[in-house]
């Protein structure tokens, strides 16, 4: 995530109209199969190409079934809803807008994207993505680590300007989650992040703009699978694929 969060919304990106308000998106073109699915029936993730004001630029798209779930601290369609597609969008160095949300939607409409979906953005390469599975959970991450830190830092740094990096992390799996196992999922993808880190050598537990998105489907009647820790049996498998995804990244970033 670039920015601060915004209040989620259930009815779609904001409106966009025809001139993309100044987001001047030229093409975009598929740049891998279109093999949607992962061997397990998971949503794949979609590497597109853009240019955009003058920039070549990547992003990552997950078209997701209609009855997923998605929790996430998304500057785009965060917190925890019903969501369509979820969007990984490169911008550049330095960059100028205040009003990612705005920005994603754009891209999301350049995609014919529909519905409420989550979208977040990053400076690092996304063609550089990285992945990791694991019991039919897909952890995808885009690592960028120009700007990491402590979590737990004085008052001084969190004061300082802070240059765009982000590790954006996108899990998927195929168990229905109740609400309190999807914040647990986002938490211990977080930690996973972390031990990731410090197994590649950083010094440093992410960097100031980190988001998650956990999409997993609807749950029944049963309300879905009730925790998500390290050590409950989806939790597990979470933290394997997130740890494999960002350890792979980290070493390649930095």
């Amino acid at each position: 995530m670039i920015g601060g969060a915004r209040q989620p919304r259930e009815d779609g990106p904001p409106p966009v109209p025809p001139s993309h308000q100044g987001c001047a998106i030229r093409s975009v073109r598929v740049q891998l199969p279109a093999r949607r699915r992962e061997p397990g029936g998971e949503p794949r993730a979609e590497l597109r190409d853009r240019h955009e004001d003058g920039h070549h630029l990547h992003h990552l798209v997950w078209r997701l079934d209609p009855s997923t779930r998605v929790c996430s601290s998304a500057v785009l369609g965060g917190g925890i809803g019903p969501r369509a597609w979820i969007l990984n969008a490169q911008v550049p160095g330095g960059y100028p807008r205040l009003d990612p949300d705005r920005h994603l939607a754009e891209i999301a409409a350049a995609e014919g994207l529909t519905g409420p979906g989550a979208g977040l953005m990053t400076a690092a390469d996304v063609a550089a993505y990285t992945t990791g599975h694991d019991g039919g959970v897909t952890a995808t991450v885009t690592t960028g680590l120009g700007v990491r830190g402590w979590a737990a830092a004085p008052e001084s740094a969190i004061r300082a300007p802070h240059r765009p990096g982000t590790v954006n992390i996108v899990v998927t799996l195929p168990a229905a989650l109740s609400d309190a196992a999807l914040v647990n999922a986002v938490a211990t993808a977080t930690e996973a992040k972390v031990q990731a880190l410090l197994d590649a050598g950083l010094d440093c537990s992410g960097t100031p703009t980190d988001a998650v998105c956990v999409a997993a489907p609807e749950p029944g009647p049963d309300g879905g699978e009730p925790f998500a820790g390290p050590r409950s049996a989806w939790g597990a498998r979470i933290a394997r694929a997130v740890h494999t995804a960002v350890l792979a990244g980290a070493r390649t970033a930095w």
